[in-house]
């Protein structure tokens, strides 16, 4: 009875195993076989801001490469947060990703103590799309042509003194900057950072911390002014713009990213083929110029390095908090 009933658990384990062994099989054949129709790429923003630039112009390489239509679908609400959470419950078979910035991930995980979702646990971090400083405009009209006479003009004129932001990411860093200035503004939220650097040339806005590509155009054209890059060295492609390290300022040094974002739920088989299909669209040589015209790093890196990156701004972000004492709901 019991040789019996020992062969018999025996069996029951080697039968686990080889299902086990079989379902390891099946994932790495369909992770092979991926994709075989259209993939749906979640970007937390309105058209236009710098999120949905970034994604539209990686997804594109990465339409070439795999032979599949990559569906850019704009979801802005809360900051990015509800699409964020939207993405975080989707199916894990990689035809819903998310691309996911500094301020919808771990901006969000450091200042919101009750999010319903981790950057880290939640998702599986693929690739990093690019990481940039952010720019200081203002209006072109503006009578100003320095961060130490805007925050002057500030002071002097402090019902006309609001700034842009479309998530906590430019909400953290514009805060910083009244921090080491004194400089009062109101916060003005708006849906995408093409909205935000719109609300400035159109002189509704006194100022705001933009991420680059939808600011750089603009200011080559005149339409806003910028006046710093956050960080301590110049942007390449701005180089008559000074850094806030230069003019005094070193603790407003902000510099975000973006990237490619799976559901935790995908099987590891399947985000190391996403992975390998999205940084490799990321360094493909057009794709990194063009992210380096728009003063954008371009990023490329393994999930492994991003995850890192991730949990370590985390623990940035809210020694930041803490120390200005800021408060989101």
């Amino acid at each position: 009875m019991k040789l019996s009933t020992t062969l018999a658990r025996a069996a029951a384990a080697l039968l686990a195993l080889a299902a086990g062994g079989a379902a390891t099989t099946v994932q790495a054949q369909d992770a092979a076989n991926f994709p075989n129709r259209a993939i749906r790429v979640i970007v937390p923003f309105a058209a236009g801001g710098g999120n949905d630039i970034f994604a539209r112009l990686v997804g594109a390489k990465v339409s070439e490469m795999i032979g599949q239509q990559l569906v850019i679908e704009n979801r802005p609400a809360a900051g990015g947060r509800v699409a964020a959470e939207y993405v975080a419950n989707q199916p894990g078979d990689g035809y819903t990703l998310f691309v996911g910035a500094s301020g919808v991930m771990s901006i969000a995980s450091a200042v919101f103590p009750k999010l319903p979702y981790h950057p880290t646990k939640s998702f599986v971090p693929l690739t990093m799309i690019a990481d940039f400083p952010l720019i200081l405009v203002s209006p072109p009209n503006l009578p100003v042509k320095t961060v130490a006479e805007l925050v002057d003009y500030a002071k002097k004129n402090p019902d006309k003194s609001n700034y842009a932001s479309t998530s906590p990411a430019f909400i953290l860093a514009t805060e910083l900057l009244k921090l080491k200035t004194g400089m009062p503004a109101t916060n003005f939220p708006v849906k995408s950072s093409m909205e935000m650097v719109q609300c400035v040339n159109q002189g509704n806005c006194l100022l705001a911390m933009s991420d680059p590509p939808p600011a750089v155009p603009q200011i080559k054209d005149n339409r806003v002014k910028a006046l710093a890059v956050t960080g301590k060295v110049r942007s390449e492609e701005l180089p008559d713009v000074p850094s806030m390290a230069e003019l005094g300022y070193p603790e407003v040094n902000t510099r975000l990213w973006s990237g490619f974002f799976a559901p935790a739920s995908t099987p590891p088989a399947l985000a190391k083929r996403l992975e390998q299909i999205f940084s490799a669209a990321v360094r493909d040589a057009t794709v990194s110029s063009r992210l380096k015209a728009m003063a954008a790093n371009p990023g490329g890196i393994g999930s492994d390095e991003f995850r890192k990156i991730i949990d370590a701004d985390i623990e940035a972000y809210v020694q930041v908090v803490k120390a200005a004492n800021l408060k989101f709901e």
